[in-house]
């Protein structure tokens, strides 16, 4: 049984954490102890309703303010798929914790109220599932129940939304009118919605096609540990431990070490302390080659038989800054794309994507928090990389403050024009 990772995400109050809720719920994937405990705290048990919210919202701060501050995973199946859910939180302030749950995701839920209709963190999370790549995007316009199940707003906002999805060049865009409130076209369809002729939004779920996030036609080894015991019984042994982020290494192949691009031959691989004859994404494993080449933490090993990466220290890349701190011209930091980590300096801003036209706004002097835009990286010392859009698993990273060793931006790169 296949496993579809997704991500709910969208303005505040749109509805998130109670559609994940209602999923849980009228697919019978809670617990009994669960849902006595969520009936006992819930606001509305006056009323007789549940509120299926505290089934995701975890934290306290989360539940005295009926908001979503961190993304929440959540776990279930039915007969048909395995699903993982990650709720990420509406508020702009929490923008960086929605990049974080989209980034492994396959599909985005993108709620939108009924009543409001496309607004400003519509359009940045599209943005985000735009730069990310996302296979595929629900647009769910909930709280249909508000405004009488109307199917004249559902298609005025279908129109606005169209707008988006040729702006940002979405693709596999899915429309689906509900109340997660009260279950109409979640689990079961609507009686209130007989107009609509699709597929209530669990059943697209479950068949839904989605080509699998692994690439295995192109081999990524990025070595994060050079293992050198020089011990007695092991005088003679170096190994290159780290995890196949993609593709096939098999013993005997020819692989060439970036950025170096020296060149050597496969000739034993270990995994989990046993000598196999291969080893493939997203594997970990200890590769020996034949040579002895010099090779360091954050090189890679590559196939001579698959495409060669990019090795350059002029870096182009889109990035979601995540500090208070503004991102300015000529500031430097730490880039880590897997294993390794180079120092950069911002060369400049090119652009900021301005969330409510979708249009890229130039001569811009700074980045701030939340904000998305394009700029040019100097590296001090070559960095092998893919593209983002030809390999995400080779082409995504992240800024770190060169002080305070926190994150400050998650950047997908491309080869400097």
């Amino acid at each position: 049984m296949d496993i579809l990772r997704f991500l709910t995400a969208g303005s505040v109050d749109d509805g998130k954490s109670t559609l994940i809720g209602r999923l849980l719920y009228d697919s019978k994937s809670i617990l009994q102890d669960q849902l006595a405990a969520i009936q006992r705290q819930t606001k509305n048990r006056a009323a007789g309703e549940v509120d299926l919210a505290l089934l995701t919202d975890g934290l306290r701060a989360e539940r005295e303010q009926g908001i979503t501050i961190d993304v929440a995973y959540k776990y279930f199946s039915t007969p048909n798929r395995k699903f993982i859910i990650a709720d990420a939180p509406g508020h702009i302030q929490y923008t960086r914790n929605m990049v974080t749950g989209a980034s492994n995701a396959e599909l985005i839920i993108i709620l939108i109220d009924a009543r409001h209709g496309v607004v400003e963190q519509t359009r940045r999370h599209s943005l985000i599932a735009s730069l990310l790549n996302i296979q595929h995007v629900v647009v769910a316009v909930n709280k249909m129940d508000l405004v009488n199940y109307s199917e004249d707003v559902f298609n005025n906002i279908v129109i606005d939304y169209a707008d988006v999805v040729t702006r940002l060049g979405l693709n596999n865009v899915t429309y689906i009118p509900m109340a997660a409130l009260t279950g109409d076209n979640v689990v079961d369809r609507s009686a209130q919605m007989d107009w609509y002729a699709g597929e209530p939004l669990l059943t697209f779920l479950e068949k839904v096609s989605v080509a699998s996030s692994l690439n295995l036609t192109i081999g990524r080894f990025p070595v994060q540990y050079v293992i050198r015991p020089q011990a007695e019984d092991l005088h003679d042994y170096r190994g290159y431990a780290g995890k196949v982020v993609s593709g096939v290494y098999r013993v005997g192949d020819v692989v060439r070490v970036y950025p170096s691009g020296l060149s050597s031959t496969i000739v034993r691989i270990e995994r989990n302390g046993i000598d196999v004859d291969e080893v493939f994404a997203p594997q970990s494993a200890i590769l020996h080659i034949a040579d002895d080449l010099d090779i360091s933490r954050g090189d890679v090993l590559v196939p001579a038989r698959d495409q060669p990466l990019v090795v350059s220290k002029s870096i182009q890349a889109s990035i979601c800054w995540m500090a208070q701190r503004p991102l300015q011209a000529r500031q430097t930091y730490w880039l880590q794309v897997n294993s390794r980590l180079v120092r950069v300096m911002v060369q400049a801003i090119d652009h900021r994507l301005d969330v409510h036209t979708l249009e890229q706004q130039t001569g811009i002097d700074i980045l701030q928090m939340n904000e998305v835009g394009q700029v040019q990286l100097k590296a001090a010392s070559e960095l092998p990389f893919d593209p983002y859009y030809t390999l995400p698993a080779n082409g995504g990273g992240i800024l770190i403050d060169e002080t305070s060793h926190v994150t400050v931006g998650a950047v997908m790169l491309r080869i400097a024009l």
